[in-house]
């Protein structure tokens, strides 16, 4: 949000989450944003969540920490305009329960000699979409979890608010009827 609060051809119109005690809904307090927690039933079983975009004007949809699979209603009216960030090089180590410092330990444990981010598109399946973006970061041989998971954050940091920002500026502009 931070990345985006001095623009006015962007506006972050609504923080979606499914823990109400999440981080971003603070940080949403702070930069005025709207929010929204939502719980399975919302999302998998009702049009709640589309119904909301569609009431707060939604043209892109951006994950972060988001690790339930979108639904399939979202994934059509959203087709190449929803992006999640995944702290490993897809496609290795990605897929259902691959979040987080679990991917960090897996990484690890294969013995990889690099890591990094991939930024991607959201299908129907975890992590499977195409990948519009990926950085890389080495491993050293005495990198614990922790140490790999700092070097995937700053690649994070440093990367995702610019992919999203090249993103935005792609799609085709609406006339805004005031």
């Amino acid at each position: 949000m931070s990345y985006f609060a001095p623009r006015t051809d962007v506006h972050v119109a609504l923080i979606v989450s499914n823990n109400p005690k999440a981080g971003v809904l603070q940080k949403a307090k702070r930069f005025k944003v709207p929010t929204l927690v939502i719980d399975r039933e919302k999302l998998y079983k009702s049009n709640y969540v589309l119904e909301k975009f569609n009431q707060y004007g939604i043209d892109f949809v951006i994950l972060a920490g988001f690790l339930w699979l979108v639904p399939q209603n979202l994934v059509a009216a959203y087709h190449k305009r929803i992006i999640n960030i995944h702290p490993a090089l897809l496609p290795k180590y990605g897929g259902k329960g691959m979040y987080g410092m679990h991917v960090h330990h897996a990484v690890i444990q294969a013995g990889e000699r690099e890591s990094g981010i991939t930024i991607h598109y959201v299908n129907e399946h975890y992590d499977q979409g195409d990948i519009i973006f990926q950085a890389r970061c080495q491993v050293a041989p005495n990198d614990r979890p922790e140490d790999l998971a700092g070097k995937v954050q700053a690649l994070e940091h440093l990367h995702f608010p610019r992919i999203i920002d090249t993103l935005l500026q792609q799609l085709p502009h609406k006339e805004r009827i005031p």
